[in-house]
């Protein structure tokens, strides 16, 4: 495994993103600098919680298509990263909470009014960033936006008439997750100049693995015994939260589930009953209906990877894609 977290990555290659992540690091800290020692307080609490930077290094590596070295592509990762961290921010606020990384989220220790503002802030710092990158990216980041924000409603909203729930969680995960995902490969691709096809691949592909990455999160939440996903397994539980493996229980008609849905359909606040409905589920059907959705999937963005053309770049991210599927194992 190499330091970037990827299987198989050229040593080469591998050097060249090292780099790169370094200099998004210290971009992205310059960006929440200013003269407003509580916004910057406020906005370094996640950034320096650490994270995935999954959304950067895609940024990264699809740049590999064309000029990596590019100034632009490097601001770029840390566009996507700081609104990434907003939504963040917004999200702890609408779902109350606690934790965020391991640490206090920003609405438990400064409350939902400075959390809100801090997220709105970042956005304010991403979209300044953004503008010396052109008229397409600033409309690319447009859209994006909108989709994250509809995601969100449409979370908030539920599912309706003529659309399972199954398919209506996929939906707001492609909005939510998939969509910045998306753009940050679309974002590495265009501003190094790649080819116009390329761009559109990798572009899907950031789409797909973005949906795969957040149904890994849903198994891994029920399946692992440890904090591996940078949570307490059993974290959507205790917080009600709907994924996919719970949701494929609360819509099964099998009389013997009917207990279980009932648990499930409000936050579980005794530990006991989350350590048995954990057990419960690592063994349900709704497990195996799960894995196989997520291999469809992964299987779906391996698929659009044999498009690219051969090198380091298109190895690394078909290694990605098995990175998260093995993750669950």
């Amino acid at each position: 495994m190499s330091t970037l977290g990827i299987s198989g990555v050229d040593p080469i290659l591998e050097s060249s993103l090292v780099a790169g992540m370094a200099e998004v690091e210290s971009l992205l800290r310059t960006q929440i600098e200013g003269d407003y020692p509580l916004v910057v307080q406020t906005s370094r609490h996640l950034v320096e919680a650490g994270g995935k930077r999954l959304r950067p290094m895609l940024t990264l590596l699809a740049a590999q298509f064309g000029d990596a070295s590019k100034r632009e592509v490097i601001e770029a990762a840390v566009v996507c990263e700081l609104t990434h961290l907003a939504t963040l921010y917004h999200d702890d606020v609408m779902d109350e909470a606690p934790l965020r990384r391991g640490v206090d989220s920003a609405n438990s220790r400064w409350g939902n009014t400075v959390a809100i503002l801090t997220g709105d802030y970042l956005f304010a710092k991403a979209s300044d960033l953004l503008a010396d990158l052109g008229p397409e990216a600033v409309r690319l980041q447009a859209r994006t936006f909108e989709r994250l924000v509809i995601g969100q409603i449409s979370e908030t909203q539920g599912f309706t008439k003529g659309m399972s729930q199954i398919d209506h969680y996929l939906k707001v995960v492609a909005d939510k997750t998939g969509s910045l995902i998306a753009t940050s490969a679309r974002y590495g691709a265009l501003l190094s100049g790649a080819d116009e096809k390329v761009v559109e691949i990798v572009t899907k592909f950031g789409e797909e693995i973005g949906i795969t990455f957040q149904l890994a999160d849903d198994v891994i939440d029920i399946a692992s015994t440890t904090n591996e996903s940078g949570k307490t397994p059993g974290t959507d539980l205790r917080e009600g939260v709907p994924t996919l493996v719970t949701l494929f229980v609360l819509q099964s008609d099998d009389p013997k589930d009917a207990q279980l849905q009932e648990i499930l359909s409000a936050p579980i606040t005794d530990e006991t009953i989350v350590a048995q409905t954990l057990e419960t589920l690592r063994s349900h059907p709704a497990m195996d209906k799960s894995r196989a959705l997520l291999d469809q999937y992964a299987e779906s963005s391996r698929r659009l990877l044999d498009q690219l053309p051969d090198g380091s770049a298109k190895v690394a991210l078909i290694s990605l894609c098995e990175t998260i599927i093995t993750r669950t194992a």
